[in-house]
C-alpha cells in the first residue's frame, strides 16, 4: 500500500466519481438516483436506502433488465425505523439527507465478489489503512434456525486477521426490508479513525457498533437470500442478491482525514456561507457549532425534497419537511441570532455543488429559495408567538418540572411546534415533556380526523406462476381476457378486500395525477367489482370487494368506459392548460401536482402572483382555440429518454423516468410532454374548457381547477340559470349589474345606520363600567374588567369609548364567548414615560392565553383569540404585569 500522506487529498466529487467508475469497470450499469420522494410504495414516504428503487427485483415482481447496477442515491431518514433526526447536529456523523453509494447484483454475483471488490476499492483506490479496518459477519441465530455466516468469514480471512473480523448479532448483521419480504445476513465494514494514542490504549475492535464517533461503519454488504413471510417464518429465495450501501458523507470524511463529516468539503462551503450570513464563527462554542451543523444538514434535506416535488405542508410528507426546516430555524434563531429569513440563501451553494450530479437543484434554484424564504417568514412569526406562550406557561409552573402533554399538544396543534422543538426548548430550561400525554392527544386527533387506518396484509397467494410484470393494455382497449396471477387479503378499518394482480389489464393504475380505473372482472361463474387500481412498486394492483370463487379461471376485465373517457378529457386538458400557462405567464411555470378524474381537473403550478382576470381569460381562450383546432394526438410509446428531452419534451421534477419513455404531443409547436396517462385521440373531443377557480395553495404555488366537455357545459348552464334567477329577483332584465350596485349602496347606508345605533348602545353600556375605576397608590386611575357581550364585534367600540372617558388612566378590558375572545389595553403617555409601561408589550404577552396573537402601539393595543373562557386568566396576568411595572 502506498503511503497515504503522499496522496493528494481527493475531493468529494472525485471520491464519488471513483466509486462509480470502479463499478463501471466491473461491468455495472450506472443508473440515476431515484427521486427522494416516494410515490408508488405505500410503505415509504421517502427513499431511505439505496435499494428502494430495486425492491421489485428482490421481491420477484419484476425481472431486471441488467443484473449489475451501481449508483449514488439521495436518501432521507427522519421517521419510522430509520430516524436519525435527534442525533443530527448533536454528533458529527448522522444526517437527515445523505447520499448512499451502492452496487447491486440481481441473481448474478454474491459474497465472493462483493467482499473482494469492497476491499479492493477501499484499500487500492481510496488508500484506507488496512490495519484500521474491521469487518463484521453474522454470528447466526439458533431461534431462527440460521447458521453463522462462515462463507463471509472465510472470504474476509484472505484480507484481514481474525482479530479484525468480528461476530455481529441479528440486530446489527441480519438485514430485513420490513416485517415481511426479502432479507439476509450482512457484513459491515468499520474503520477506526481515532488518534494513535487512543488506539494504543484501547483496541478498535472493542468499539465497533458501540456508538463511538470515531469508530464508524462506512459500508454494509447485504446478502439477500431469504424471504420473511407474514407468519415470521423464513424461506429461501429462488435467486440470491447483493445489496450494498456506503454512506458518501462518512466515506468522504474518512478519506479527507477529518474529525467530523461537517469538516469535509461536502459541508464546509455551507458552514462558511452561514458564517458570513450570521457573523458568527464555527468552532468557537459547542452550542453554535451544533446550530451550524443542524442548518448545514437540514437545508440539504429541504432543498432536495422540494426539488423532487414535495412542498412543506401541514400533513404527511410535507409536514416532515416543514418540521426539519423549523428545527433548523429554531437553532439558527436561538444560537446564531437569525431573526430574519437567511437559510434560503444556502440554496445557491447547493446548486453549485451538485450541478453535475443532481442538476434538478440548479434548474429550480429560484423556486426552492422562494419556498424556503416564505416558510422561514411564516415560522419566525409562529416562533415568536409560541415562544411567548411557552415562557408564560413555564414561568407560572411552581410544583414540578414536567410540561403537560395537553400544553405540548396545544403548542403543536395551534402554533405548529413539533414535539422535538418543544423538547429542545424544555431541555434548555431543565424541564421534561410528558410525551405519553402528547401522544395520547395526537392519537385522539388523528382518530377524529381519519379514523383508525390500521392495515393488515396477508401473504401473496400464487394462482398462476409468472415472472413477467403485468402487461398494460389500457392505451388501446377497455376490455380484455385476463388471468389472476396472485392475490392477497387486505383488512383495513374492519373492511376486507382483495388485491389482485393480473397477467394483463386494461385498467389504468393511479399515477401522474390520473385516478385509477374502476370496473368489473367477470366470467360465466363469477363477477367482482374493481373499486380502484393503483401501482405498488412495479405491480398493478386491482382492488376487489370479493374474491372470485374460481380464481384460476379466465376472466373478462371491463373498465368503466364512461368514467375513463371523461377522465381522458380532463387529463389531455391539463397538457393544453400547462402549455397555455407557460405562454401567458412565462416559461418559469412548471407543474407541481395534478388530480384528474371524470368530473374535473386540478392543476398545481409554480407562479408567485395571483393570476389576473385577464390572464385567466387569455389562458381559457388559448386552450379552447386548441380544442377547436381538433389537434390529433401523436404518441411515441417507447422512445429513448435522451431523444425525447432533446426533442423538447417536458419532464416533471421528482418523477423517475426509465431509459424508454412515452411522449405525448398535441402539436409539436405547442404541447410535448412525457406522460404515462391516457389521453383523447384528438383535442376536439374535449368540446369546451372552463376554469372554475384559481388560488394559492403554498408559497409560490398556484392551483387551477377546471372542467371540460359536459362538465364544463353543465357548469356554465348552472351559472346562466343563477344569473337568470338573479335577474328575475332584482327585476332587472336588462342591467343586472346596475341593480346590484344600487342594492349594494342601499345596504351600505343601512349598515351605517345600524353601526351608529350599535355605537350608541355600546357607549351606554360602557358608562356602567366607569364606576369600577380604581386608583392605585400612585394616584393612577385604572379599569380592569371582563365585559360580557352577546356580540363580540361591539368590543372595539366599547374599548374606544372607555379609552376616551379615561384619558389619564390605565384601561385593560376583555370579553369572551365560546370560541371568540378579545383583550384591549390603553396606557396614557405620562404612565408610558414614567413607568415604561407599554400597551403593546402587555397585550402580546397575554394574547397567547386566549389562544391568539396581536399587539399594537405603546398607547393602545388589541388582540383576538379563540378561547373565550380564558379571558379572566389573561386579565389577571395583565394586572400582574401592570402592578410589577408600576411598583418597580
Amino acid at each position: 500500500m502506498h503511503d497515504n500522506t503522499e496522496q493528494k487529498m481527493m475531493s468529494a466529487s472525485e471520491i464519488r466519481t471513483t466509486f462509480l467508475e470502479f463499478f463501471r469497470q466491473k461491468r455495472h450499469q450506472i443508473v440515476p438516483s431515484a427521486p427522494i420522494v416516494v410515490k408508488d410504495d405505500p410503505t415509504l414516504m421517502f427513499t431511505n436506502a439505496g435499494m428502494n428503487q430495486f425492491k421489485d427485483y428482490f421481491l420477484g415482481n419484476r425481472q431486471p433488465e441488467v443484473r449489475r447496477v451501481a449508483d449514488t442515491q439521495k436518501c432521507l431518514r427522519v421517521s419510522g425505523k430509520h430516524n436519525d433526526l435527534e442525533e443530527v447536529g448533536i454528533d458529527t456523523y448522522h444526517h437527515t439527507m445523505f447520499e448512499m453509494l451502492g452496487n447491486w447484483s440481481f441473481g448474478d454475483y454474491f459474497k465472493e465478489e462483493a467482499i473482494s471488490w469492497a476491499w479492493e476499492l477501499l484499500t487500492d483506490y481510496y488508500k484506507l489503512p488496512k490495519d484500521k479496518l474491521y469487518a463484521t459477519v453474522f454470528e447466526g441465530d439458533p431461534a431462527e434456525g440460521l447458521e453463522p455466516d462462515e462463507e463471509a468469514r472465510a472470504i474476509w480471512r484472505r484480507f484481514l486477521p481474525d482479530s479484525q473480523i468480528l461476530n455481529g448479532n441479528k440486530k446489527d448483521n441480519f438485514w430485513e426490508m420490513g416485517d415481511t419480504g426479502p432479507c439476509g445476513p450482512c457484513s459491515e465494514i468499520h474503520i477506526d479513525v481515532r488518534p494513535e494514542e487512543d488506539i494504543a490504549a484501547l483496541s478498535g475492535r472493542d468499539l465497533v457498533n458501540a456508538g463511538h464517533p470515531e469508530v464508524i461503519e462506512i459500508w454494509n454488504n447485504v446478502f439477500i437470500q431469504y424471504n420473511r413471510k407474514a407468519d415470521s417464518s423464513l424461506e429461501q429465495l429462488p435467486a440470491r442478491h447483493v445489496d450494498t450501501g456506503m454512506g458518501f458523507e462518512r466515506l468522504t470524511r474518512v478519506i479527507q482525514k477529518k474529525r467530523s463529516n461537517y469538516d469535509s468539503d461536502i459541508f464546509a462551503p455551507l458552514i462558511s456561507r452561514m458564517e458570513q450570513i450570521s457573523g458568527k464563527k464555527y468552532g468557537i462554542t459547542e452550542e453554535t457549532d451544533i446550530a451550524f451543523r443542524v442548518i448545514a444538514d437540514h437545508i440539504r434535506a429541504i432543498t432536495f425534497t422540494i426539488a423532487d416535488g414535495q412542498l412543506p405542508a401541514a400533513t404527511g410528507a410535507g409536514y416532515v419537511i416543514r418540521r426539519i426546516l423549523r428545527r433548523a430555524l429554531r437553532y439558527g434563531n436561538k444560537y446564531l441570532g437569525l431573526t430574519e429569513p437567511a437559510i434560503y440563501k444556502l440554496v445557491d451553494v447547493l446548486a453549485d455543488q451538485f450541478t453535475g450530479v443532481f442538476p434538478e437543484v440548479l434548474a429550480q434554484k429560484d423556486f426552492i429559495k422562494r419556498i424556503v424564504q416564505e416558510e422561514e417568514n411564516a415560522f419566525l412569526r409562529t416562533l415568536a408567538n409560541g415562544t411567548r406562550l411557552f415562557e408564560l406557561h413555564v414561568s407560572s409552573k411552581k410544583d414540578n418540572t414536567i410540561l403537560s402533554g395537553d400544553f405540548v399538544f396545544e403548542l403543536y396543534d395551534t402554533y405548529g411546534f413539533p414535539l422535538d422543538l418543544t423538547q429542545l426548548m424544555a431541555s434548555e430550561r431543565g424541564l421534561t415533556v410528558d410525551e405519553a400525554g402528547f401522544s395520547h392527544n395526537l392519537a385522539e386527533q388523528r382518530k377524529r380526523s381519519r379514523g383508525d387506518a390500521a392495515k393488515r396484509e396477508g401473504d401473496w397467494i400464487i394462482v398462476k406462476d409468472s415472472k413477467e410484470r403485468t402487461q398494460f393494455l389500457g392505451y388501446d382497449m377497455l376490455a380484455a381476457e385476463v388471468h389472476i396471477l396472485r392475490y392477497r387479503e387486505v383488512e383495513q378499518k374492519d373492511v376486507l378486500s382483495y388485491h389482485l394482480v393480473l397477467d394483463k389489464t386494461p385498467f389504468y393504475p393511479e399515477g401522474g395525477g390520473q385516478v385509477g380505473d374502476t370496473g368489473v372482472l367477470f366470467s360465466v361463474n363469477d363477477a367482482v367489482h374493481i373499486s380502484h387500481t393503483f401501482r405498488e412498486n412495479d405491480l398493478i394492483i386491482h382492488v376487489a370487494d370479493a374474491l372470485p370463487e374460481l380464481p384460476e379461471k379466465a376472466f373478462q376485465a371491463q373498465v368503466d368506459t364512461e368514467k375513463r373517457l371523461l377522465t381522458e378529457n380532463n387529463h389531455s386538458a391539463t397538457h393544453l392548460l400547462h402549455a397555455a400557462l407557460r405562454q401567458v405567464l412565462g416559461t418559469h411555470v412548471a407543474q407541481r401536482g395534478s388530480l384528474v378524474n371524470g368530473e374535473a381537473l386540478r392543476f398545481d403550478f409554480s407562479h408567485f402572483a395571483k393570476m389576473t382576470g385577464e390572464e385567466i381569460a387569455e389562458v381559457e381562450r388559448i386552450v379552447n382555440e386548441r380544442i377547436r383546432e381538433n389537434i390529433p394526438l401523436t404518441e411515441a410509446r417507447s422512445i429513448p429518454y435522451k431523444e425525447a428531452i432533446e426533442s423538447g419534451a417536458m419532464a416533471l421534477f421528482g418523477e423517475k423516468y426509465g431509459d424508454q419513455v412515452r411522449m405525448i404531443t398535441f402539436d409539436p409547436r405547442y404541447s410535448v410532454e412525457l406522460c404515462g396517462g391516457t389521453h383523447v385521440p384528438n383535442t376536439g373531443r374535449l368540446g369546451l374548457f372552463k376554469i372554475t377557480s384559481e388560488q394559492a395553495i403554498a408559497a409560490g404555488v398556484r392551483r387551477i381547477e377546471a372542467m371540460t366537455a359536459s362538465g364544463a357545459l353543465d357548469y356554465i348552464d348552472t351559472r346562466l340559470k343563477t344569473l337568470a334567477a338573479l335577474s328575475d329577483a332584482l327585476k332587472a332584465p336588462r342591467d343586472i349589474l346596475a341593480a346590484v350596485e344600487k342594492l349594494r349602496d342601499e345596504n351600505r347606508e343601512l349598515a351605517k345606520e345600524i353601526e351608529s345605533a350599535r355605537r350608541q348602545l355600546a357607549a351606554t353600556q360602557a358608562e356602567r363600567y366607569l364606576s369600577a375605576v380604581e386608583t392605585d397608590s400612585n394616584g393612577i386611575p385604572m379599569l380592569i374588567a371582563n365585559i360580557p357581550l352577546d356580540n363580540i364585534a361591539d368590543f372595539k367600540t366599547i374599548a374606544e369609548v372607555l379609552r376616551s372617558r379615561l384619558p389619564e388612566g390605565i384601561l385593560l378590558i376583555g370579553s369572551g364567548k365560546g370560541d371568540k375572545a378579545s383583550v384591549a389595553m390603553s396606557v396614557p403617555p405620562r404612565v408610558q414615560t414614567q413607568y415604561g409601561l407599554k400597551a403593546g408589550e402587555v397585550i402580546k404577552s397575554i394574547a397567547g392565553l386566549i389562544g391568539g396573537g396581536g399587539g399594537g402601539q405603546p398607547g393602545f393595543a388589541m388582540a383576538g383569540g379563540s378561547k373565550g373562557g380564558e379571558v379572566d386568566k389573561a386579565l389577571a396576568e395583565g394586572r400582574k404585569m401592570i402592578e410589577e411595572r408600576i411598583k418597580g
